[in-house]
């Protein structure tokens, strides 16, 4: 029903930026967030960052005062803002999404390589 496609990730050197965004398409019900994950070789899927549908937001520790997610709730669009970006950001970004009564969806990922 629904699709969410995430775009914006390539290839940066450190200290730069990159900014993704994701799009929210199909039947949509009432969504209650949206965020940010990602996953990098060998490791664990991890929060990046998460905005309720009011606007209230989270991030991981390694992403304070760095990364920004943001919104558009009219356009069902979120996005990633990444400055000062580290060789250790390297990861698949992905996309999710949080609807009442619904079981989380996930975008197919885009990929982010910090080159040092």
């Amino acid at each position: 029903q629904v699709q969410l496609v995430e775009s914006g990730g390539g290839l940066v050197q450190a200290g730069g930026s990159l900014r993704l965004s994701c799009a929210a398409s199909g039947s949509i019900g009432r969504i209650l967030a949206m965020g940010w994950y990602r996953q990098a070789p060998g490791k664990e899927r991890e929060l990046v960052a998460r905005i309720t549908n009011g606007g209230s937001t989270n991030y991981a520790d390694s992403v304070k005062g760095r990364f920004t997610i943001s919104r558009d709730n009219a356009k069902n669009m979120v996005y990633l803002q990444m400055n000062s970006l580290k060789p250790e950001d390297t990861a698949i970004y992905y996309c999710s999404l949080d609807q009442i009564l619904r079981s989380r969806l996930w975008g197919q990922g885009t990929q982010v390589t910090v080159s040092s």
